[in-house]
């Protein structure tokens, strides 16, 4: 007779897909399931999505990792739930408990305007001061401003403010909660306090009894209510953890917990994360400095400074279904069989990844993307190879900033959507200089929301997961020569940026 064994659950609310990910206590995979949902683009520089999407995505591949469970011979019952999600979005709730708007998430330009008047009420070095980072558009903080002053017909009607994974707990466990990690994405929180910030709430005019309580990540928030768990198909009760921003559960899933390890996410968008023991933040506001998905203690990086580049993933997948149209599950493994036949410099085209405009080091929404340099002679191969050089040259643009703040690593941890290709992963090592160490998990924020899960019910410590749970891929060499060119390319690149700046807000 096959006993049953204790299973951990992780639930990752991606931008572009929710993915759902069983482990056993010794973070072996047993199971995986995903399922994606659309960016609505209501008007030019808009980015929301349904709530209501989000959460029949996450049954749908919960149910999607049970079944892949159980086909792969694991018999086991999930011990509890963690949960990891998109930093920066916003989630009203009206009085029924029902989103009273489309959920306005990071991507999101249209509060320009409200950033600078953030930043001008309370002063660029003391916001930097209070949370870590500067203001940028689609922090939580920027898009209450524009409800306030563009639709006060839902203001009035406000009752509850969520970011995406908080709503998703919410409807697991009825519960309102948030934790420091991902609260310190909304603007709204003081980093060093890990708690919201009662001088922001005042001079942005929130009321403190909209935001939930801040707690620990590992934190039990409640137990799977009877319609959850029917639709999930687990049991009623079930632990859920409070859980954390994205970007920490990735730190965590990768083992980068302790202080001097670079984590280069390439996922939907582009994160460079290098924590930190101490609150350190950049004066100048090109980076920011977030909380982590552990409590203060010795030893252990309890915050994090990040750079983030807003288009890196979202790119690619722009070029495959905006201008390549392509279909299947194969649609990326052809792009990059195209991007290896070219030469690296892709025979002389630039790309420049704004899309959706930049954050490190420019903090700029009106930065476009700039094909740059073409010509009658270039292909699918060059296209698809600039567009994986640009996004890379925007994170090396990212990592330099860090690298100016403190002694730089000597190697890359390469995670996301990017780790899978052996062609991008020769592409960074080549940009960077120095060794890529991929990790053989790619989903990390699900595995680190797994450990969360773990922790938090009691059945694992943190030695496990830095120990055991963490597996990396062979590393990757740089090529001096080819780090050399590239040099001189993103040179280029740099140049670009400056010289098209002022274009970009009058186009």
């Amino acid at each position: 007779m096959v006993m049953p064994i204790s299973l951990l659950l992780g639930i990752d609310l991606g931008t572009s897909a929710v993915k759902a990910l069983l482990t056993g206590l010794d973070g072996r995979v047993a199971g995986a399931g995903s399922a994606e949902y659309p960016i609505l683009h209501p008007r030019p520089g808009y980015a929301e999505q349904d709530p209501d999407a989000w959460w029949r995505a996450v049954v749908d591949a919960v149910r999607q990792a049970l079944a892949a469970s159980e086909t792969g011979g694991v018999r086991g019952h999930v011990a509890a739930i963690g949960l990891s999600g998109q930093m920066h979005g916003t989630v009203l709730l009206g009085e029924d408990g029902r989103p009273l708007t489309p959920a306005v998430i990071w991507p999101d330009q249209r509060s320009a305007q409200q950033v600078q008047e953030i930043t001008d009420l309370i002063g660029p070095e003391r916001l930097i001061e209070i949370t870590g980072s500067p203001a940028a558009t689609g922090f939580q903080a920027a898009t209450l401003r524009w409800m306030q002053q563009h639709r006060p017909d839902v203001w009035a009607r406000i009752r509850h403010v969520l970011l995406p994974k908080d709503y998703i707990r919410w409807r697991l466990t009825g519960e309102l909660a948030s934790d420091p990690s991902d609260g310190s994405g909304a603007l709204l929180l003081d980093v060093r306090a890990r708690d919201w910030s009662a001088e922001l709430l005042d001079a942005l005019a929130i009321p403190r009894a909209w935001l939930p309580p801040v707690q620990a990540s590992a934190s039990v928030a409640g137990g799977l209510l009877s319609e959850a768990a029917t639709e999930l198909g687990l049991p009623a009760s079930t632990p859920v953890v409070t859980g954390a921003a994205d970007t920490a559960c990735s730190a965590l899933g990768a083992g980068a917990i302790h202080p001097g390890r670079l984590l280069l996410t390439i996922s939907t968008g582009g994160q460079l994360i290098l924590p930190v023991e101490t609150v350190q933040v950049d004066p100048r506001g090109r980076i920011h400095t977030f909380c982590a998905a552990l409590e203060p203690a010795p030893g252990l990086a309890a915050w994090y400074q990040m750079g983030a580049v807003l288009s890196a993933g979202m790119a690619l997948r722009w070029l495959r279904d905006n201008v390549l149209g392509l279909a299947g599950e194969d649609a990326y493994a052809r792009m990059t069989g195209w991007a290896g036949s070219a030469p690296p410099g892709a025979n002389g085209l630039l790309f420049l990844p704004y899309l959706a405009g930049e954050r490190t080091p420019h903090m700029d929404p009106a930065a476009r993307g700039l094909f740059l340099g073409l010509t009658l002679q270039h292909g699918q191969g060059e296209l698809v190879r600039s567009v994986l050089e640009g996004v890379t040259f925007a994170c090396f643009d990212a990592f330099q900033v860090l690298a100016e703040l403190g002694p730089p690593p000597d190697q890359v941890i390469l995670a996301g959507g990017g780790a899978k290709s052996p062609l991008w992963r020769q592409i960074v090592a080549d940009v960077f200089g120095r060794p890529v160490r991929p990790l053989q998990v790619s989903e990390q924020s699900a595995l680190g929301a797994c450990a969360l899960a773990g922790l938090g019910a009691g059945s694992i410590n943190l030695e496990d997961v830095v120990d055991d749970w963490v597996a990396y891929g062979e590393a990757v060499e740089s090529d001096a020569a080819w780090h050399a060119f590239y040099g001189e390319r993103f040179a280029l690149y740099q140049e670009a940026y400056s010289c098209n700046r002022g274009l970009f807000g009058r186009l």
